[in-house]
């Protein structure tokens, strides 16, 4: 499981360091892959089987599930981790996430999320835990 938050940033030839504390789990190889919200995700090679694996019950006679599926694979990059425990992060992954140079990275349980610091400051204004219709939500989940 990812949990914690960790500030860093991307070099100039678009590898970020991935925080110690995920290296291990990751297991030296990850994917990564476009997130929702704008972000990017890391799994681990084993939770992106399983993730394959329910996709792959998407009806593919569905338009927006091809669309889905054809955005998520053709933007998805295999990373090995080098020795200092860096990813490249491909362009269009980069630009989709809006990165430039200082990010967020953050355990989301099943995987890591990947933010431009300026996209994640933006997106977090506002306190989920003092929503009271947010807090119903999770009610209907037991939690």
């Amino acid at each position: 499981m990812f949990t914690g938050t960790y500030e860093n940033s991307i070099d100039n030839k678009n590898r970020m360091i991935v925080p110690s504390k995920y290296r291990n789990q990751l297991g030296g190889k990850c994917m990564l892959a476009r997130g929702f919200d704008t972000c990017l995700y890391i799994y681990t090679m084993e939770d992106w089987d399983e993730l394959v694996a329910k996709m792959r019950k998407l009806r593919q006679t569905d338009r927006d599930m091809r669309r889905f599926i054809r955005e998520f694979f053709s933007n998805a990059s295999e990373c090995q981790l080098d020795s200092q425990g860096r990813i490249l992060i491909p362009q269009n992954l980069k630009n989709y996430a809006s990165i430039t140079k200082d990010l967020i990275t953050l355990g989301a349980m099943d995987k890591i999320e990947v933010w431009s610091k300026e996209v994640y400051n933006d997106s977090e204004s506002e306190n989920m835990f003092n929503d009271e219709e947010f807090i119903a939500k999770l009610e209907e989940y037991d939690i």
